[in-house]
């Protein structure tokens, strides 16, 4: 990846435009397997990312992943493909209950540690 990454905008590859289906309820799947399901989605211009429930994967955990690490999403099969592996994704900072997923530091402190895996 190139220093123009951004955290949360959808990639080109991943096919999102503003008729896009609904991506919530698809499954999410790392480079090595699946992680869980999405279980919300936010499609704002620059701060768009997905919320995973991880299920009984990393005990009941849900994870936010910045829409810039969605490779690519196939709405036939209903599936979010992530170019990162379950160890990264597993140690991203946490989603806690009382953290909102739309907390700016929250959001600061994820966009720092996915752009690290960016070359950014």
């Amino acid at each position: 990846m190139s220093a123009n990454w951004d955290a949360w905008t959808y990639r080109t590859s991943a096919g999102r435009t503003a008729q896009s289906a609904d991506i919530v309820g698809y499954e999410v799947h790392a480079t090595d397997g699946h992680i869980g399901k999405v279980d919300e989605a936010s499609d704002d211009v620059g701060r768009s990312q997905i919320v995973v429930d991880t299920g009984p994967w990393i005990f009941g955990r849900k994870v936010l992943l910045p829409a810039g690490t969605i490779d690519r999403v196939d709405d036939a099969e209903g599936r979010v493909y992530v170019d990162l592996t379950k160890d990264q994704i597993k140690n991203s900072p946490e989603l806690n209950e009382g953290t909102s997923w739309d907390d700016d530091a929250y959001r600061e402190r994820v966009g720092g540690y996915y752009s690290g895996f960016y070359g950014t």
